[in-house]
Parts: C-alpha cells; sequence; structure tokens
C-alpha cells in the first residue's frame, strides 16, 4: 500500500479544518450566552428560529422544520422547547385550524432575552473570526463566511 493511499485527502483536510472553525465559534459563543444570559448556543438558535417564524409565509413552524432549522432530532429539540417553556421563554398554543397542531411562540420574556443576547452572540461571533483569521488554515474559510455574508447582504 502506498502512502498517497494514507493521506488525508485535501477535501478531508479541509472537512477537519470545517469542523474545526465551527467548534471554536460555538464553544466562545456557549461561554458568553451562558455568561451572560444564561442561554445556550441552542437555545438561542430556538429562539431565532421561532421569533422568525412568522417573517416567512408559511406562519408558523412544525416541529420537523424547527428540529432541522436546529441540527437536532424531533426528541431533542421538544427536549429543548420543553425547557424553555419551562422558563416562560416560550409557549406552545393549539392551532385554531388544526385542534391536532401545537404550535410554539416566543413570549415577551423570550424575546426580551433574544433582543439581549444578539449582541452578545454577534460580538462573540466576531471576536471568534477574528481570532480564525491569524490561522492560516482557518484564514481561507473564514474569507469565504464573510464574502457569503457581504454577497447576501448586498455589500461589495
Amino acid at each position: 500500500m502506498s502512502i498517497a493511499h494514507d493521506a488525508p485527502t485535501a477535501l478531508a483536510q479541509n472537512w477537519c479544518a470545517l469542523s474545526s472553525l465551527h467548534e471554536r465559534i460555538a464553544s466562545r459563543i456557549e461561554r458568553r450566552l451562558q455568561a451572560e444570559h444564561e442561554l445556550s448556543v441552542r437555545e438561542f438558535s430556538l429562539l431565532n428560529v421561532l421569533s422568525r417564524q412568522d417573517e416567512g409565509k408559511g406562519g408558523h413552524l412544525q416541529m420537523r422544520q424547527v428540529a432541522d432549522a436546529l441540527v437536532l432530532s424531533q426528541s431533542a429539540t421538544t427536549r429543548l422547547v420543553t425547557r424553555l417553556e419551562d422558563r416562560g421563554l416560550l409557549a406552545r398554543t393549539i392551532c385554531a385550524d388544526d385542534r391536532r397542531g401545537i404550535y410554539t411562540n416566543v413570549t415577551e420574556e423570550g424575546a426580551a432575552l433574544l433582543r439581549a443576547a444578539t449582541p452578545t452572540n454577534d460580538a462573540a461571533l466576531r471576536e471568534a473570526l477574528d481570532e480564525a483569521r491569524r490561522d492560516p488554515e482557518l484564514k481561507p474559510l473564514v474569507d469565504a463566511l464573510e464574502a457569503t455574508d457581504m454577497a447576501s447582504s448586498g455589500i461589495g
């Protein structure tokens, strides 16, 4: 067997770099959100996804759609929703059109916490990206992420 077959492919190396970047970012954001708002990254993401559900054409999201947006199983999403509901940050209501349907909405307390935590999330993200940019292996990924952000916001 030749050494070339044992060496990681460029794709595998890039995947490892992307995974490392993700972990660095998530870890930084997690520490800041926990310290300043007693909120996990997953909890912040759930509040964020649910707060934007009325902006789309579909109105309320089904739990499967929420799970997909959070990249969690439906059971893990349900446990997360229950935790935030127990804290008064979310409320479930029965759909008026289909009594089998249950909507999950962000409460005023949840919306206030999301508004307070968003600048913390954004600052931690910026700090993590600035730090990652100094790593030659991660810099191209940071540049690509920021180029995508600028293109989607109409800048550049």
